[in-house]
């Protein structure tokens, strides 16, 4: 199982946000890029970037230092916040990112991403999934930063993607994001039983490497960590010695 460490930028700052809410925001360093040199050094193979900036405006307003982070780290960099065109995946991909991930608009506007999954390849497009489970205990897929319910599941949305080819997918539990509570693990065995060919990538929760670890043995191939990564909870060598393992 890969760890994807996360970087979110927010006015050219690396911060983390508490269940995706902007007043609930703390800040981590003002250089992003000393960050993303730290998290080089644990010799990940990828990274997670939100631009938290184009999230609230549809501007990239951080496309310079995410640039950057792409022409100096040999790493597969995937990048989310206010992607909205097939221009601005074009754009992202040219400046040597290498996948963009999807929010919203992969439930209010489903062709248009359809077509930027055909258009660019399934390895190019990640679509993320934001989830909320409800009294029966299914996840329904929140939008618009998890502040509109859907009448869509994550199952539903998934199965009509799968049939262009989709292949990576981030799901978040949104109770467990920056709440280091734990990830939802019967939410991402449900998704594994159901697609155990999907590249997915379980976000929100991971608080250490037991937690980790537990992804691994449901047969996750990815999971994101930001703030556990950012406050010592999981160390450089521990890191490293679960990817000997993986």
């Amino acid at each position: 199982m890969k760890i994807i460490p996360a970087i979110d930028l927010q006015g050219g700052k690396c911060v983390r946000l508490f269940q995706g809410d902007f007043a609930k925001t703390t800040e981590y360093s003002d250089d992003p890029l000393s960050i993303a040199r730290q998290f080089a050094e644990l010799k990940t193979p990828d990274l997670h970037i939100v631009d938290l900036d184009g999230a609230r405006t549809g501007a990239q307003e951080n496309r310079a230092i995410i640039a950057e982070m792409a022409s100096e780290f040999d790493m597969a960099i995937q990048v989310g916040g206010g992607i909205r065109s097939r221009e601005s995946v074009q754009n992202w991909l040219d400046s040597g990112v290498s996948r963009c991930v999807i929010g919203s608009l992969a439930i209010t506007e489903p062709d248009a991403v359809k077509s930027w999954i055909v258009r660019f390849g399934a390895d190019a497009i990640v679509l993320a999934l934001d989830v909320n489970i409800d009294e029966a205990g299914t996840p329904m897929i929140r939008t618009h930063g998890w502040t509109r319910p859907s009448s869509r599941s994550v199952f539903e949305c998934i199965d009509e993607y799968k049939a262009l080819g989709l292949r990576h997918v981030l799901c978040t539990d949104v109770t467990r994001d920056g709440a280091m509570s734990g990830p939802n693990t019967g939410l991402y065995s449900s998704i594994m039983n159901r697609y155990p060919d999907l590249a997915l990538q379980a976000s929100g929760g991971v608080r250490n490497l037991r937690d980790l670890e537990i992804l691994r043995d449901l047969g996750v191939p990815a999971a994101i960590t930001g703030r556990a990564l950012l406050d010592g909870k999981i160390s450089v060598s521990e890191v490293r010695s679960f990817q000997r393992g993986a």
